[in-house]
């Protein structure tokens, strides 16, 4: 009881601080209880536009004791997701701080950098199409052109507060790379305001996975192939790259006019994953994480072929293969549990399945043995599908260039605005942390606009 009391006692002094402080910065952070931090912000503010105007002022502002306990923070636990098939991110001590943006980017193919080209008033922003705590996708028309594109908003100070700066650069280089790969989303260009950062990609008007397996419960076992045959092609490009995707699943699988697959989504993926290096972070959509990242264990491309077990578990059948009643469940199902397999599936479908779920890294299908020749691949010809010369089992239904109809009407009926951010904020948000984030691709400079 006296703990609980001294508990009660600390957590209504720690109330008025209201805080949202990075669990890696904690220890950094000076206690704040009793300051007013908007009193604060603004006189910062003032401090910096009085100097932009070569006045120098000296402001020193006068914080009062609160008299507060000073508590020394302790090792935070992983976050929960902050809803259902969304992912989560947890940079674990070992994995150490993430690389300055002034590092050398890696040798990809990017496209040639061209900053201002283009901007918000180029394009007319018809739906939206999707919505997070990250931002907003829209559906938008490049003015004077008839094209259409899928326009990423992300909020700068939601980048800032997450500690996403460095995942926001990796999305951008790898969505570059992405060119090269039938099956990955492309990208046209990037650019920024003040409060904003665009990423401007190619259209996929089919819509996802998710979607459309809501309306059919599973697919059928040749429409599973097929779509697993084209994501393997795009998993194995991406390895090849170095870069462990981490966030695979039904949502970020989208279907472009003809039914083809584009892996989309990149904000997780991990670079430089050549050879034996591993990483240690805590990441991904709960449903699809994978044992390793749960037991605190270096990983690397296994982590993908487990969400690619989970993703094929789910077409064929309908249902995740493991369960719980809250997290904790769940990652204890996907720690120990073994998946039940209905009797009507195919043999060459339940051995897949079972050794994509070893739980032994080294030993699952996709780290060892080609998974292109196992059995349940035996009538796809990956050099055609490859060249986009299969023809898919599945077209969506499509009316125009523009058409919105397979995308969720809970965000469609929405009107498409950019939120809203507060000035102070704005003006607090470090601009130098986003240098090196606007370019245009080639393919998009071919395209006018008034």
């Amino acid at each position: 009881y006296r703990l609980r009391y001294i508990i009660d006692i600390l957590r209504r002094q720690m109330l008025p601080c209201g805080m949202n402080v990075h669990h890696k910065c904690q220890r950094k952070v000076a206690n704040l209880c009793g300051v007013n931090q908007k009193l604060m912000a603004e006189a910062l503010a003032m401090i910096e536009s009085t100097q932009q105007v070569g006045r120098h002022i000296h402001y020193e502002p006068q914080i009062e004791p609160s008299g507060h306990l000073s508590i020394t923070p302790l090792t935070p636990a992983p976050p929960l997701p902050r809803k259902e098939h969304q992912g989560i991110s947890w940079d674990t001590p070992a994995e150490g701080c993430r690389p300055s943006l002034e590092q050398p980017e890696p040798l990809y193919a990017t496209p040639r950098k061209e900053h201002h080209k283009f901007n918000l008033d180029n394009f007319t922003l018809h739906k939206m199409l999707g919505k997070g705590s990250f931002g907003k996708v829209f559906l938008a028309e490049l003015k004077g052109t008839g094209q259409f594109f899928a326009v990423k908003a992300l909020k700068k100070d939601v980048v800032l507060m997450d500690d996403d700066v460095e995942c926001t650069m990796v999305e951008r280089r790898v969505l570059s790379l992405a060119w090269e790969h039938p099956f990955l989303t492309h990208l046209y260009c990037t650019f920024q305001t003040k409060e904003n950062l665009f990423f401007v990609m190619e259209y996929l008007n089919g819509g996802d996975l998710m979607f459309h397996i809501q309306t059919c419960h599973r697919f059928d076992l040749p429409r599973s192939t097929f779509y697993a045959a084209e994501i393997v092609c795009g998993l194995q490009f991406l390895h090849s790259k170095g870069i462990v995707y981490r966030d695979l699943k039904l949502d970020n699988i989208l279907l472009d006019i003809d039914g083809h697959i584009k892996i989309a989504d990149f904000g997780m993926c991990k670079e430089n994953m050549f050879g034996e290096a591993r990483t240690c972070t805590f990441c991904g959509t709960p449903d699809y994480i994978a044992p390793e990242i749960l037991l605190g264990q270096k990983y690397g491309t296994s982590v993908d072929w487990w969400s690619f077990g989970v993703l094929l578990y789910e077409m064929l059948i309908g249902q995740s293969p493991f369960h719980g009643h809250d997290e904790e469940e769940l990652f204890q199902s996907i720690r120990t549990d073994d998946p039940c397999y209905p009797r009507w599936v195919t043999r060459d479908t339940n051995d897949i399945l079972v050794k994509l779920f070893v739980r032994e890294p080294e030993r699952r299908l996709g780290v060892k043995g080609n998974i292109r020749q196992h059995a349940f691949f035996k009538d796809i010809d990956w050099n055609a599908l490859e060249k986009r010369q299969v023809e898919p089992p599945f077209r969506p239904t499509v009316k125009s260039a523009g058409d919105c109809s397979n995308f969720d009407k809970e965000f469609i009926n929405e009107k498409p605005r950019l939120s809203v951010t507060d000035r102070i904020i704005i003006n607090s948000v470090d601009q130098t942390m986003f240098n090196n984030f606007s370019f245009i691709n080639p393919a998009m400079a071919n395209l006018k606009s008034p």
